[in-house]
């Protein structure tokens, strides 16, 4: 089976060296595994992540979803060309966390010329589900520079 992957140079480590200075490594996302037709990413469950009863916040399982998903995007794209934006974001609530680690695999159901569909699902280190989401992303050309 062929990768869906345009970018085979970007391994685990670049990617993880691109989210620093930005919300993922705020939230301590580390990208684990890049695979034949997914993406990988872990979040630890802890003070930075929770909502004031300490659960897992409902945003930052967003977040980890949205960051996957787009970096998987950018990973798709031909990026001396184009960009790419998430531009809507589904996200079902399924169990709550107060500690450990969840991890998100997202995994195309749509990569067309101009738009990609994610399905990321959040699981626990038991396996069991935490959130589904759905992440719309938009490919954009980007602008021509005039040097």
């Amino acid at each position: 089976m062929n990768s869906i992957w345009k970018n085979n140079a970007i391994d685990i480590s670049t990617l993880n060296e691109l989210s620093r200075n930005t919300m993922a490594e705020h939230l301590n996302i580390l990208f684990t595994e890049i695979g034949q037709n997914c993406l990988i990413a872990t979040m630890p469950v802890g003070p930075n992540t929770h909502q004031p009863n300490g659960l897992l916040h409902g945003g930052a399982s967003a977040a980890l979803a949205e960051t996957v998903g787009s970096v998987a995007s950018t990973l798709i794209i031909d990026s001396e060309k184009q960009t790419c934006v998430g531009i809507e974001i589904n996200c079902n609530h399924l169990r709550s966390k107060k500690t450990g680690i969840v991890k998100a695999t997202a995994e195309p159901l749509h990569i067309g010329a101009t738009t990609h569909i994610w399905d990321i699902k959040i699981r626990d280190e038991k396996e069991k589900l935490i959130c589904v989401s759905r992440l719309t992303v938009a490919v954009l050309k980007k602008p021509v520079s005039l040097k």
